[in-house]
């Protein structure tokens, strides 16, 4: 039978057998950002237009090209978001978090779609996890939340990964950039692609960031920001460096980094592989102090960044790091005969309500198909229950990998003898 239909291209399912290795990587980006203080923040999965416009920028090959743009019935311009920053400065914003005092430091787990042609690390939906501070104007602020991402990846055992920094300063010391920009691209006009013409007047900084090859070329040879930032823009980075410096993370001063969005200011940084081809760039961020101001709030000094989960899986899959196996059935309770069965349905209950897995047949299968099932599972122990079972009140568990026997109570200390012997086994293992 055909299917009726399948997934949309740039998309992927994420199965049972593989969303362990989500889990385990979640796992330890939450206990970082707990580490660090951080608390969670969920955003909608789709915004007004004019957020991603004034935020992200008009000029940007997101806003310009990448977009999923859509008119609600009620005719207001709706996009999905293409990245997480903007909701949640949006959200700060709206319902005043600010009033709790800053910083405020807020981590989030999102999806995120761009309309790009599917790629391995590229994908039109994708998945983020990021981490924000609202309100801290300090170089240390950059240097926790670079310290924040290394220790994720340190956590997770990734090597050889690369930490690239820059500063593309303040507004102010960026017109002289600007100015220096233009002059170098104006001698190139007739190389430069459509899009490239188009931001060369508006943001010539963009055109840095194009994936053009030849625009690229001409680029490698333009001016470059650090020659053009002010002593207090200067300052601030020399900071983040020696913050750097004094906690042993090493770095590259990449003066051609600017990031792909309008909004962010003086600290950029990215974490880049090579071990993953093209598509490097694993985490990625900066400062924004003027994005809370630009969506009509006050002057607020924020950063953050955003870590690509599905780069992130094919790192560790291409550098060999083996995530720890989900966790396998703790029991499974087979069950013959009606009686059986309902025993077998209330005892794994019991062990359930105290946080273990427990498993019983609910598919009808044979004594034979139910065992050959636990075995699939991973189950731990096993106990079969038959009239003889159910009469005496007794029953063998099993322990699967050894297949030594126990007998245990089906009575009110089934669970405390089931729990004994379980505990013992797993110092048995360590």
């Amino acid at each position: 039978m055909d299917l009726i239909t399948k997934s949309v291209k740039g998309t992927q399912d994420v199965l049972p057998k593989e969303s362990y290795k989500w889990q385990f990587i979640e796992k330890i980006m939450r206990e970082e950002a707990n580490a660090h203080s951080f608390k969670e923040i969920r955003t909608p999965v789709f915004e007004h237009t004019e957020l991603f416009q004034r935020s992200v920028g008009d000029t940007t090959d997101v806003v310009q090209k990448e977009m999923y743009t859509f008119n609600t019935k009620g005719e207001d311009s709706i996009t999905l978001r293409p990245e997480g920053t903007a909701g949640s400065a949006r959200a700060i914003l709206e319902h005043g978090v600010y009033n709790d005092g800053y910083p405020i430091k807020a981590y989030y787990f999102t999806s995120c779609y761009r309309y790009e042609k599917p790629q391995k690390g590229r994908l039109r939906e994708f998945h983020q996890f990021g981490m924000e501070v609202y309100g801290a104007a300090s170089y240390f602020a950059d240097a926790e939340v670079i310290c924040a991402a290394d220790s994720i990846f340190k956590r997770l055992g990734v090597k050889g990964l690369n930490l690239e920094i820059n500063s593309i300063g303040c507004p102010n010391c960026r017109a002289n950039y600007h100015k220096a920009l233009k002059e170098y691209f104006a001698e190139h006009t007739s190389e430069l692609c459509e899009t490239c013409l188009s931001r060369l007047e508006k943001n010539p900084m963009r055109i840095l960031d194009c994936k053009s090859p030849i625009c690229s070329k001409i680029a490698e040879k333009a001016p470059t920001v650090l020659d053009y930032i002010c002593d207090d823009c200067r300052e601030h980075f020399e900071g983040v460096k020696k913050c750097l410096d004094s906690v042993g993370i090493e770095y590259t001063v990449n003066p051609t980094i600017v990031r792909g969005l309008d909004y962010y200011t003086r600290t950029v940084f990215e974490f880049v592989s090579s071990s993953i081809g093209a598509q490097g760039t694993v985490c990625g961020g900066g400062r924004y102090d003027g994005l809370i101001e630009e969506l009509g709030g006050q002057h607020t000094p924020s950063l953050g960044y955003a870590i690509g989960i599905e780069r992130l899986l094919l790192l560790l899959e291409a550098q060999g790091i083996e995530i720890p196996a989900a966790p396998t059935c703790d029991i499974y309770i087979a069950g013959l005969g009606e009686k059986a069965q309902l025993k077998s349905f209330e005892l794994v209950k019991t062990v359930r309500s105290s946080s273990l897995s427990a498993e019983c047949d609910i598919v009808g299968r044979s004594l034979k198909a139910q065992m050959k099932y636990a075995d699939k599972i991973g189950a731990k122990f096993s106990i079969v229950l038959g009239d003889s079972e159910i009469e005496s009140g007794k029953a063998q568990l099993k322990n699967m990998e050894t297949g030594e026997k126990t007998e245990i109570s089906l009575g009110e200390n089934f669970f405390s003898d089931f729990y004994n012997v379980y505990i013992q086994s797993q110092f048995a293992v360590k």
